[in-house]
């Protein structure tokens, strides 16, 4: 079935590549669209940094990992199992996600790794992610 879809996620990217940078947050090829995503994000531009916030409710910041390489960032997170006690009766329904929780997304511009910081807090991670310094081109004289 991804092999049905890869070429049309390639066309989707591709079309959203020519907009100006900073208007769609776009998830990395191969991962569930947003709609899907067990992991919900609101990002920000706020300039000179990016403003991210996912609603991690019930979990604890050991069990939370984020990973940043250029300008893709990868959240990940434990979601504890709610034990149901014998004498509060048997769960008929449940929606809530359990388990290993992953999600990646691309941002419109690459982040400075080392200004990068996270906090967990009343079950929303706040990631401040300031944008790497532009890359300046030099031309190289030749003799």
């Amino acid at each position: 079935m991804n092999a049905l879809l890869s070429p049309r996620t390639r066309l989707f990217d591709d079309f959203f590549k020519d907009f100006p940078a900073g208007v769609f947050v776009r998830p990395v090829a191969g991962e569930a669209s947003p709609a899907a995503a067990q992991i919900r994000i609101d990002v920000t531009d706020q300039g000179a940094s990016f403003l991210v916030q996912a609603d991690l409710p019930g979990v604890r910041k050991e069990d939370v990992q984020v990973h940043v390489e250029g300008a893709v960032v990868t959240l990940g997170a434990d979601v504890p199992a709610q034990e149901t006690q014998a004498d509060s009766g048997r769960l008929l329904h449940a929606e809530r996600p359990r388990g290993s929780l992953s999600r990646s997304f691309q941002l419109p511009a690459e982040v400075d790794q080392a200004s990068t910081k996270a906090r967990l807090d009343n079950g929303v991670l706040t990631l401040l992610l300031p944008k790497a310094s532009a890359v300046r081109t030099t031309r190289v004289a030749v003799d």
